[in-house]
């Protein structure tokens, strides 16, 4: 079988840390190779490298039987190597078919744009793939499904040999995942190769022809077969057998610390009530646009609702109509882009950490004492474990398990009697997303009383006591957690199955 990719013993290091560690990797014409790992393991590295973005240091790389000492993005993609990066790289104010043929177009130095054979071309590529849409129709009105279509068209049309897809299905539901599995494998029916990295282990068993397991900048597992089971994929990639454990459950009695009576936001949710109870882990879950989203923010003040009423230990708050109001009421708030919402990216880790309680810090004519500081910094950070921790490097350099500890972290250092974990392991590797569970049921044993909202179902059963299923912006059922299994709820979620509501 023809090689289209090959790496061999390939080191990589940046300022001293080694990111790859004699790295070993085989891709071969017409394969479906899963590439997993946890976040800070080298896949990314790994990837930038094969396309020209990084210079490895020693090792080979051969790319259709070509041996490349320090490769240029142009000769990668001469070579047939395209990848698709989560934010898909397209022009918003351009349409799709000036975005599949941009390209092509550019690289042959037209003065004139012939744009009915553009358009043809574009529909040409997208009937390849079996997707039709309007090539006329402008990339910013599109959603991330779509978007991520015409970026594996755009990469049809550059004669892709080999196309790296980094977690391609984040964004999008299960509808949309199946529907990318259909071109993913129209894709090797062409003579395709597809690099599919991701950190989704049930999509590995599912779509993988092969699976190549990283650890420390190696491969420590590789396969030319769907053979792995996900439990095995978990011991090679964090070295150590995770147990799927569940929350215990807790009473409901007494007086809850948070109601929520008749919730309502236009557009978004309706007629929400429900109850959370001290050292609760109460899940709220359904399919994309059911409103949970827009729930927790509105719960934070982020988004307030119109009309409606909270309690706090049984006493009238009336509505939350601002974020102060819930920090006022010892409320945090874990949003679901860390990025953006949650971390000062260019800030160090340790000025992160104690965001939260800065203003706690200060002393006498409101000033910070360094000492104080510092000596804050650490004890907050030694709650969690970040691997690889240097305090006063900026939070952007970890990886994305590591950068959601510190948001959690920053909350820990606060002391919440209420937590709302918006999407809490979105983006994060199984390893990372088995310790942050730790940390929320720890939380919850502290007397921490927690709303996780999630459409991770593995993630709301094993963390969760109870869940609740929201539809159209109402919720639908409420289920205790020790009453149900995995697939139950995906099929309540889905609408398959309706299950009577627990009590």
């Amino acid at each position: 079988m023809k090689k289209i990719v090959e790496l061999k013993n390939v080191v990589k290091t940046f300022s001293g840390a080694v990111a790859l560690d004699g790295m070993n990797l085989t891709i071969y014409e017409r394969e479906i190779r899963c590439l997993i790992g946890e976040n800070g393991c080298g896949k990314s590295t790994m990837i930038k490298g094969i396309s020209g973005y990084h210079k490895f240091d020693s090792g080979e790389l051969i790319i259709n039987g070509k041996h490349y000492q320090n490769i240029t993005p142009r000769e990668a993609m001469d070579e047939g190597i395209q990848v698709i990066y989560q934010d898909f790289a397209l022009f918003p104010n351009m349409t799709v078919a000036e975005n599949i043929m941009m390209i092509d177009s550019t690289t042959q130095n037209r003065r004139l744009v012939n744009w009915k054979k553009m358009k043809e071309e574009a529909r040409r590529t997208l009937e390849r793939i079996k997707f039709d849409i309007d090539v006329d129709k402008y990339v910013a009105d599109l959603n991330v499904a779509e978007k991520q279509m015409v970026a594996i068209s755009r990469a049809i049309a550059q004669e892709a040999k080999l196309l790296i897809m980094d977690e391609p299905t984040s964004a999008l539901t299960n509808a949309e995942v199946e529907k990318l599995f259909d071109v993913v494998r129209e894709l090797k029916k062409n003579g395709v190769s597809v690099l599919f990295v991701t950190h989704k282990l049930d999509e590995v068993i599912r779509v993988s022809d092969s699976i190549t397991v990283m650890r420390n900048g190696k491969n420590v597992y590789e396969s030319n077969e769907n053979t792995l089971s996900k439990e095995d994929m978990i011991y090679y990639m964090t070295g150590k057998r995770l147990s799927e454990q569940r929350s215990e459950d807790v009473k409901r009695e007494g007086v809850p610390v948070l109601e929520v009576r008749n919730y309502n936001l236009d557009g978004a949710f309706k007629n929400v009530n429900f109850s959370l109870y001290k050292g609760e882990i109460l899940g709220i879950s359904g399919l994309m646009g059911c409103g949970k989203d827009r729930l927790a923010k509105a719960l934070f003040g982020i988004e307030p609702a119109s009309s409606g009423e909270v309690l706090i230990n049984g006493k009238p708050i009336g509505l939350i109509r601002r974020v102060q109001d819930a920090l006022d009421h010892n409320i945090g708030y874990v949003p679901e882009d860390r990025l953006t919402e949650g971390l000062h990216m260019d800030h160090t880790i340790a000025d992160n950490a104690i965001a939260r309680i800065i203003k706690q810090l200060r002393g006498k004519y409101s000033l910070l004492s360094k000492e104080v500081v510092r000596d804050k910094q650490d004890e907050t950070l030694s709650m969690v474990r970040i691997t690889g921790l240097r305090r006063d490097n900026p939070v952007r350099t970890l990886s994305g398990g590591n950068q959601q500890k510190v948001v959690l972290v920053k909350w820990l250092a606060a002391n919440p009697d209420i937590l709302i974990l918006n999407a809490p392991t979105v983006g994060v590797d199984v390893g990372a997303k088995s310790e942050i569970h730790d940390i929320v049921r720890d939380l919850a044993k502290r007397g921490v009383s927690t709303i996780v909202i999630s459409d991770d179902i593995p993630e709301v059963v094993q963390v969760c006591q109870r869940v609740l299923i929201m539809e159209n912006g109402e919720i639908a059922s409420e289920h205790l957690v020790k009453d149900i299994t995995i697939e139950q709820l995906e099929a309540m979620i889905s609408g398959k199955n309706k299950m009577v509501d627990a009590q």
